[in-house]
């Protein structure tokens, strides 16, 4: 929760505007209309995709199928993103029996990626803009997508994870593998990225 906390009030200082934590299975379209929510951010999580039952994400997904609110997913909420529209997303894969893991503690045994690494930008955007050609950003995954949803294109990628950054083609909806949220004076692309994502969004003029 402490985490989510920093998001919340890291959010309501770049935008000058309330920033409500609501637990994913009680999220409904219902909900953000009486809340007049007008973005929805996507926080990572700790659990694995497959943890989670279709009945406690489904009013999640019909938010973001609804195509009505401007949306940012960070890392497990990149993969739920994914996922409400269709695309396959699974353990990036087991580590092979002769490489020794060198983060045990995280995902034992499976390929991840974890600590501040570069993301090479594949191709522009104006949400990309002023990040340049490859932005150090937090991972801390061991799930990956498998696939592009329709109606998104990729922009990024890692040499662990090839897709890392999906955008919708028309819309202010985007999705990031690494979590942009956990910038900090050494690394501040992650500010950027979701600067230019709030500007867009129309939450900051």
């Amino acid at each position: 929760m402490a985490a989510r906390v920093r998001i919340k009030y890291r959010l309501e200082d770049m935008t000058g505007n309330p920033c409500l934590i609501v637990r994913y299975n009680q999220v409904t379209p219902v909900l953000l209309d009486q809340l007049g929510v007008t973005a929805v951010f996507i926080s990572g999580n700790s659990a694995n995709p497959d943890e989670y039952s279709h009945d406690e994400v489904a009013g999640l997904h019909a938010v973001i199928t609804s195509l009505r609110w401007p949306i940012f997913g960070f890392c497990g909420g990149f993969e739920t993103l994914a996922e409400a529209f269709g695309a396959a997303v699974a353990p990036i894969g087991p580590l092979p029996d002769d490489e020794a893991d060198p983060n045990p503690d995280f995902a034992a045994g499976m390929k991840k990626e974890l600590g501040y690494r570069p993301v090479q930008i594949t191709r522009p955007h104006s949400l990309l803009e002023e990040l340049g050609n490859a932005p150090i950003m937090r991972q801390a995954h061991s799930w990956e997508l498998k696939e592009v949803p329709a109606g998104f294109s990729n922009y990024g990628a890692t040499a662990v994870s090839p897709l890392q950054i999906i955008i919708h083609h028309q819309l202010p909806i985007i999705g990031t593998q690494f979590h942009p949220e956990y910038y900090t004076d050494e690394h501040p692309a992650g500010r950027t990225l979701i600067r230019n994502f709030c500007q867009q969004a129309g939450l900051i003029p």
